[in-house]
């Protein structure tokens, strides 16, 4: 299933989206949030094209996973050992401040004279777990969406730790929906790209993940709980770059969809 959070006018729900014999899109009205008992439709069916697509999540908090792709390491000047032989998952927070939805703007900050992309798959949390081991992380995960760690190079950089960087509002798009379809073993090989106004920059695959996402949720749990909506960002391939005011950053995963978001300066 692909379980979408959108708007309507005034009106905001969850909704699954489904396709036709013609290829047309359609948002069926859920009648309560997916996260909350059964899935029950009510049988309002719109256009997708007609709705506003959010982030599909709210969540509490937004897990990241740094340096998971060694191509990745060795673009940012890691070493071969760090390349070789990662020894535990690096891990650190985003604000639920930061998350955005499809299309909605990324605020270049004042504070920045470089923002990069990072296109990531993103894991949706199904349940309250805490101490996960990892042949279990598959019965806590209710789906996956795409996600885009918007960073401010250059404050990363300066500040010697990631927090500032990485925290800003809009500097986490999230959708465009969560696919619940997957397994774990599939979910580990899918291609991921972002695109710079169409130009390819990054081209990876959630394979060449040093820590698996079994992993990474055993690890993760096993010092803080987390709760339904939880997100975990699961790292970035290599092909990071900047992104100007009035550009657009599109992210990509097969069997997902598509995440885009425009670059504007901050008023």
């Amino acid at each position: 299933m692909r379980i979408a959070r959108f708007s309507a006018g005034d009106d905001v729900g969850f909704g699954l989206v489904d396709t036709d014999d013609e290829g047309n899109q359609f948002v069926t009205r859920m009648k309560s949030h997916p996260l909350v008992g059964p899935i029950q439709l009510t049988g309002e069916r719109t256009k997708l094209e007609d709705v506003r697509l959010l982030s599909p999540i709210l969540p509490t908090k937004i897990v990241c996973i740094g340096k998971n792709y060694a191509d990745h390491i060795a673009e940012m000047g890691g070493s071969a050992e760090d390349e070789r032989d990662p020894k535990e998952p690096v891990v650190f927070l985003k604000p639920s401040t930061a998350v955005v939805g499809p299309n909605d703007p990324v605020f270049h900050p004042k504070l920045s004279s470089r923002v990069d992309y990072e296109g990531e798959l993103a894991v949706i949390i199904g349940r309250l777990c805490r101490e996960v081991p990892a042949e279990r992380a598959k019965d806590v995960i209710f789906g996956y969406t795409i996600g885009n760690d918007v960073t401010a190079r250059d404050l990363q950089q300066a500040d010697h730790q990631w927090t500032r960087a990485k925290g800003f509002d809009s500097f986490c798009p999230l959708g465009p929906w969560i696919e619940t379809g997957l397994s774990v073993e599939e979910a580990s090989q899918l291609r991921i790209t972002t695109t710079v106004d169409g130009e390819v920059r990054q081209d990876g695959n959630t394979g060449q993940m040093i820590h698996s996402i079994p992993e990474i949720i055993s690890y993760v749990s096993s010092f803080m709980t987390l709760l339904p909506g939880d997100v975990i960002l699961t790292g970035t391939p290599a092909g990071v770059g900047p992104v100007r005011v009035g550009q657009r950053m599109t992210v990509a995963i097969d069997r997902i969809g598509e995440l885009s978001n425009p670059v504007v300066a901050r008023d």
